[in-house]
Parts: structure tokens; sequence; C-alpha cells
């Protein structure tokens, strides 16, 4: 029966359920007596939502908490064995496929490194395939057990009824590509378990903002610094994040080719994979033969010797440049989005780190205009190099938060992903 809002008894179960277990799993453990004002509800019900939860299985006793004059409180939390989920990172150096349980503790991973710029859409589909049914042979965990998969990519997601996700990775190859079609077919994963993806600079957006640097911030740009550079924007009206093509802004008109093809983008001067080019072009040696981290270590190892020996006048060039270009771009953000904290991560703005922070945030700040700039803190984010996996694992466990805690059931083959409604209700600070 729905009543005048239209909701049913049963939406209101769900969103009581989603309530209690969103609050328990942020800010738990609590009592029971906290759960009431945290969370709206009377003491009845949430009585009755936790006897509903523990008889699920989705949270547990942890311990007790004297009260003021009385018996001690039972506090609750999240049980973390009732679910799991995968994330995966489709990166640029590698496929990263990792197993969590529902508080996100890694339980397995798998890896899978990729020739520079070969991202043939059947090896990808292969290597994910192939990392997630190790991780579960890893475990011995039944794929059905699985909340979900969640997948982070390279470039634009759309979500279409026909053909479920359809990647448009221009800087890839990727045309079009019906990745979630393609990964179901001969998947290891049973129909019932949802695949979600989404922009890897946008996962890892959201794992910085619910668990990471971003914790507490309304307004936020978060960058992705690897091979190329992407970046995700979190504001009040977009809580979920949306992804930016910020690498694609024109930074030179007539400039260096990028790998979109286009004249003059910053992730042709501000990427790794342009920052060696430009270090071989000007005559460093760059090491023959190794992959693209292996090479950016090499090249700060040459621009900062730990021996006290002389730099490389042409990586510390290169590296000085980069940093004035990555802090032109950030400006721009800056400028247009008026955020409260840009965060960088990625393998490559993990690596540069602490001693590249100082010139981009000098440069940031120089650039934009005063009053944005002075409002604007600019650091590294905080979840390393697994956080595009997680932030891909955030999208199922969304769905299931946004299912109150219930398992999917049988769908449509190309559902609209419950995540995405979840995501905008819901974004932790």
């Amino acid at each position: 029966m729905a009543g005048r809002n239209g909701r049913t008894v049963r939406d209101l179960r769900r969103a009581n359920r989603t309530a209690v277990l969103q609050r328990l799993y942020f800010d738990g453990p609590l009592s029971r007596f906290e759960l009431g004002p945290a969370t709206g509800l009377s003491s009845g019900s949430v009585s009755n939502v936790v006897a509903d939860l523990v008889a699920d299985g989705l949270v547990e006793e942890a311990g007790s908490v004297d009260s003021d004059g009385g018996r001690p409180r039972t506090l609750l939390r999240v049980a973390p064995a009732s679910g799991h989920m995968i994330g995966v990172d489709v990166g640029e150096t590698r496929v990263r496929v990792e197993l969590f349980d529902l508080t996100l503790t890694e339980l397995a991973r798998a890896e899978r490194p990729l020739a520079p710029q070969r991202h043939d859409v059947d090896v990808i589909v292969g290597h994910v395939r192939d990392g997630i049914a190790e991780v579960l042979a890893t475990t011995g965990l039944p794929p059905e057990r699985l909340l979900g998969a969640g997948i982070g990519v390279p470039g634009i997601v759309e979500h279409t009824a026909d053909r479920g996700a359809v990647v448009h990775g221009q800087t890839i190859g990727w045309d079009a590509v019906a990745l979630e079609a393609l990964l179901r077919a001969g998947s290891p994963l049973p129909d019932t378990v949802p695949c979600l993806i989404d922009n890897g600079a946008k996962t890892l957006g959201q794992a910085e903002m619910w668990f990471g640097a971003g914790r507490g911030a309304r307004n936020a740009v978060v960058v992705l610094f690897g091979s190329g550079v992407g970046a995700s924007l979190v504001t009040p009206e977009a809580e979920q994040g949306r992804a930016v093509e910020w690498g694609h802004l024109t930074v030179r008109v007539r400039g260096r080719r990028c790998r979109c093809g286009a004249l003059g983008c910053l992730e042709a001067y501000a990427g790794a994979e342009s920052l060696l080019a430009r270090w071989r072009e000007e005559g460093g040696r760059v090491p023959e033969g190794t992959d693209e981290e292996t090479a950016l270590t090499a090249m700060l190892a040459a621009a900062y010797p730990a021996d006290g020996a002389a730099a490389d006048p042409v990586a510390l060039a290169v590296l000085e440049e980069t940093a004035e270009y990555l802090g032109a771009g950030l400006s721009d953000l800056i400028n247009l989005f008026q955020p409260e904290r840009i965060l960088i991560g990625g393998w490559a703005g993990l690596q540069l780190g602490a001693r590249f922070l100082p010139a981009v945030r000098r440069h940031a700040v120089s650039y934009a205009l005063r009053h944005p700039a002075r409002k604007v803190t600019v650091d590294l984010g905080r979840l390393g190099p697994d956080a595009v996996t997680v932030g891909a694992a955030i999208l199922p466990l969304a769905d299931f938060f946004a299912r109150g805690g219930r398992r999917p059931e049988p769908a449509p083959e190309y559902p609209v992903p419950a995540w995405r409604t979840a995501l905008e209700e819901r974004a932790p600070h």
C-alpha cells in the first residue's frame, strides 16, 4: 500500500535499513541509543531495524560501553564478512583486481601488466575476467556471494538500455566499446551479480571523498595523475562526483600533439607519458625496455639524486616545467569550480609526491584568481595506489546500501544502476 507521497511500507523499511546500515558503516560502532538521534528514527524503529539486520547477519555486537547510571549499552557494527565486493582498475600500466569484504578490507588481489599504449579490448576483457576468477579462487569465495563488481576505466562511460555500459576512450583507441556486454559474455560471475562500470578518475574521487583526504569537504576536485591526467568534480549538486576530461583542456595553441589527436592538451605536457617523452627529446637517458613507472623513478632519481651527486639538469628542467603546466591546469579548476580542496592521486602523482607538490601549489595559486585561490588547499590523496579499485568497489557497496542491505534480485539485462541514486543521496563526510 502506498502513502500520500507514493512510498510503500516496503520503501519505508528499505529506507530505514539503509539509514541504520550507513550510520553504523561510517560512524560505528554505535549503540541503539545513539542510532536514534543519528538516523532520526524512533527507538522502536531502531530496535526493529537492528533486529532485522542482526537476523540477516549484516550487523553484529562489538562490545559494550558504560551508560550514565544504567546498564552498559551494547555496541553494534556492520559485520565485515556479511558481504564482498570486487574492485577493478583498468589503468594505463596494468589491470588491478581486488576482492574486499564489506568494510573494504582487501582479501586478495591480482594484477596483469599492460604493454605501453596497448589497450586491446579483447586483452583487457581477458585480464579482467582472469583477475576476477583468480581472486575468487584465492579466497574460495563462491561468486554468487558477491554483492557486485565495480570497474574503473579510462574515458567517458555511457549507460545505455540496450548495450549496458559503453566506454568512449579516445586516448586508448576505444570507440563506443560495449564493455559491460563483453565482460558478461563468458564471465565467471553469475547474472545475479551486478557489473558496474564508471570512469576511473571518478571512482578515485569517490574513494577519497568517502574514506580519504576528501572527507568533510563539500566542494572538491580529485585529480588522477598517471600516464595521462583526469579529474573528478564533487559539489553539493553532484555529490556522487562527475568525471571531467580535464586532461584535454587546451593549454597551448598549436602545441604538442596529444594522444587524443588534438594539439596543445594539458595531457600532452603534464601526463607521465609526455613527461618521459619530453625528457627523451631533450637528450635525457630514459631507461630502455622499462615500464613507465620504472622510467619515472629513474627520472626522479636523476633530477633529485640522494647521494649528493649533481642533478641531471634536463630531467630537473622538464619536471619543473611539468609542475608549472600542472599548476596552471589546476588554476583553471580553481577559477571554474572554486573547490575547497584539490587532491592529487594516481600512480604518477603519488610517485612524484611531496617533492613535486610545493611547486605545483605555487603555480596553481599564481595563475588562479586571488579570492578562490585563498580558499583552496592542494594536497596528495591518502588512499595510495589502490584508490581506484577501492572507489570501484564502492559502486556495488552503494548499490547494496540503496537496497537496504538486500542482495540484488534478477533484473532486466541492463538496468539503470541503483548505485547512481545511492551516491546522489549519500556522500559521507
